[in-house]
């Protein structure tokens, strides 16, 4: 028996950053835990490119996977783990962790892609402080 499930309260409670885009890259879904990792209000991101969290560096590779994607309706990010920069609202960087699923339109068409994010800035920046340490002591033990 399938319980009755209110999906835009789940999309809405959930911890990750839940960030729905249209074929073009515009966002049309964004939810409470997206506003948190990358401060920008609801109102602010729908209808606005992913541009807007994307590092002007990353964007062409972004948009290059992006549209690869759209064509061929596949992505190994479905089951694997996308690290990458991201930005903040305020400019500071970040380091984000995530994986994809595509919606399909009614002739099986790609319609969208849902990105699962997590913000992974201080992980990330600890492992990075744990590297230099290490590479500290080899270089004195050598």
């Amino acid at each position: 028996m399938q319980a009755d499930i209110d999906f835009q309260q789940l999309l809405q409670a959930l911890g990750d950053g839940v960030v729905v885009c249209d074929a073009k890259g515009d966002i049309t879904f964004w939810n409470a835990a997206a506003t948190r990792i990358f401060g920008f209000t609801e109102s602010e991101a729908i209808g606005q490119s992913l541009d807007l969290i994307i590092p002007e560096r990353q964007r062409q590779r972004h948009w290059d996977g992006y549209d690869k994607t759209m064509a061929t309706g596949e992505t190994r990010y479905g089951s694997d783990i996308l690290r990458v920069p991201a930005l903040h609202k305020e400019g500071k960087p970040l380091s984000i962790a995530f994986t994809v699923a595509l919606l399909h339109g009614p002739g099986g068409e790609v319609s969208a892609i849902v990105a699962l994010v997590r913000d992974e800035t201080e992980r990330w920046s600890e492992e990075r402080k744990l590297r230099a340490r290490l590479a500290q002591l080899e270089t004195a033990q050598a």
